[in-house]
């Protein structure tokens, strides 16, 4: 430690909390090398005396300004910790030394993944804010140098159009590598370290919207989850009774769109009627990715309600003509972003195709998450694209005047009070195909299970009164389901309407539309 430095620490000790707190400049503060070696409130609090009177803001009743957080380099410059960090700048320097002591040019790639598994061992240990730390350092720690990626830009840019294009090229992209991608690669170098990775990233994801320095870490581990978990690495199994129970449980963990309520309705689930296939990983093997339930019955399925009841008798295989897809989980919170779902579907249509030539018929029995928040919001403008004729109706049958929003969205509430001909539920049905049909986020379907199916070039098929009774059927759907229609031989034409911001839509829902 240098004169300036220590004179900094010490006098900095001897000044009143309040001078601090106020963003007073030091008389001796220095600048370490590389990083504002900065004093903050929190540094002295065990040995600075009580301030003799309080800050003019605290007095009148207002919050002290929120300190930044130092970044993980300005940390590594210090000597002392902020009470809200985790690691000390000592510790922080050693764990950042042990991270890079696992990406060594000078070590071969079985030695940096031992090493890489002795910091997991301390990761299983540490608690949220050690771990966070540890998130920080590498996404801050491993970036790559600006100034090779600076210069190999500029040598790309000048090779434009000549011969040395491409060589050119290759050196940029080398350039723009982060060691953060060769950190990842160690950590996977060893059997559970892929494991390790996915759940480190399913700790962190929640982070992401508080801190934006961990951005950095989550699209490098994005990336490289979307190579090592290409459907082509990916096994296709079929789950079955008979399967392991250990394997069955999961099945109950994850399944993320009607609960399993117990053991009987898990086989029922599995009976001779029913298919269900997963994706798994050969670092993953005990552990489906994704998993599909599938229904084969005679007909397109209206309500989720009979292909859930526990004690109906097998549906006749011989007689099956449709393949209800009426669940589909994705198990691994860490691989959000990675897209295997509809490579999931293609397989799983191949593989019913040859086992049931009879099938004709590839639909889902699909819940609507979004539509009652959505309605919430939209159902004046719903009603006011009523004729004046239809909203009479409604306050006729409302035992109204003038009917309005809020009173709709009571009686919404309780759909299943409502009878066929009620014109609340006719209601209801067009602002639900409205929703499917025309509500987007930017270029994508606003509903998250319609932008799911309808990427894959399925298209909305048919609307379901009372399709899930459930309570959770009722209060995020008002009770309907929606059956999106794969329809093999269009699935790239659909594709296509998307893309130029048309939904595909059967006449069905075309018909109900305002």
């Amino acid at each position: 430690m240098n004169t300036s430095d220590w004179i900094s620490r010490n006098v900095s000790k001897l000044l009143p909390a309040t001078a601090l707190k106020q963003n007073k400049p030091l008389a001796a503060e220095s600048i370490a090398v590389g990083a504002m070696n900065t004093v903050a409130p929190s540094d002295v609090a065990a040995t600075s005396p009580k301030p003799a009177a309080p800050l003019i803001g605290a007095a009148a009743g207002q919050a002290a300004p929120r300190v930044p957080a130092r970044s993980t380099q300005e940390r590594l410059a210090g000597t002392l910790r902020r009470k809200e960090e985790a690691l000390s700048p000592r510790e922080l320097r050693r764990m950042l030394a042990e991270l890079q002591a696992v990406v060594d040019n000078q070590v071969s790639e079985v030695e940096g993944g031992l090493r890489a598994k002795t910091l997991t061992h301390w990761y299983a240990k540490a608690d949220p804010a050690q771990r966070r730390d540890f998130w920080l350092l590498m996404s801050e720690q491993f970036t790559a140098d600006p100034g090779t990626v600076k210069q190999a830009q500029a040598r790309f840019a000048a090779a434009v159009g000549t011969p040395d294009e491409a060589a050119a090229e290759v050196q940029y992209r080398r350039a723009t590598v982060s060691p953060r991608r060769r950190l990842l690669q160690r950590f996977s170098a060893f059997p559970e370290g892929i494991r390790f990775l996915v759940d480190l990233r399913a700790d962190m994801l929640p982070q992401l919207k508080s801190d934006k320095r961990l951005q950095a870490l989550d699209v490098e581990m994005e990336y490289m989850f979307s190579t090592w978990f290409d459907v082509g690495f990916l096994d296709l199994r079929r789950i079955s009774w008979d399967s392991p129970a250990s394997l069955i449980e999961k099945l109950i963990k994850y399944e993320a769109v009607h609960d399993i309520k117990s053991w009987a309705d898990m086989k029922n689930r599995l009976d001779s009627d029913r298919r269900c296939y997963g994706f798994f990983h050969p670092r993953l093997a005990d552990e489906p990715l994704i998993f599909v339930e599938v229904a084969l019955i005679g007909d397109m399925a209206a309500s989720i309600t009979p292909l859930l009841d526990e004690s109906a008798d097998a549906s006749d295989l011989s007689k099956a003509t449709t393949a209800i897809f009426y669940s589909i989980s994705n198990t691994q919170t860490g691989l959000r972003g990675v897209s295997f779902g509809d490579s999931l579907i293609k397989r799983v249509v191949e593989t019913l195709k040859t086992e049931f030539p009879r099938l004709k018929t590839f639909a889902t029995l699909s819940p609507i998450p979004g539509f009652r928040g959505w309605l919430g919001k939209h159902a004046t403008a719903m009603l006011e694209r009523l004729p004046e004729k239809a909203r009479a109706e409604l306050a006729q049958a409302l035992a109204c005047e003038a009917v309005t929003a809020t009173q709709l969205l009571a009686v919404a509430d309780k759909p299943l009070a409502l009878d066929a001909k009620s014109p609340v539920r006719q209601w209801l049905m067009q602002c639900a195909a409205h929703y499917l049909a025309r509500e987007m986020a930017g270029d994508q379907p606003l509903d998250p299970v319609a932008r799911f199916h309808l990427g894959n070039g399925a298209r909305v098929e048919r609307l379901n009164w009372a399709g899930d009774p459930s309570p959770k059927g009722l209060k995020q759907s008002c009770g309907l389901m929606v059956n999106y229609l794969y329809d093999l031989k269009r699935l790239d034409k659909h594709r296509e309407q998307l893309a130029n911001k048309k939904i595909p839509i059967s006449s069905a829902i075309n018909d109900l539309k305002f």
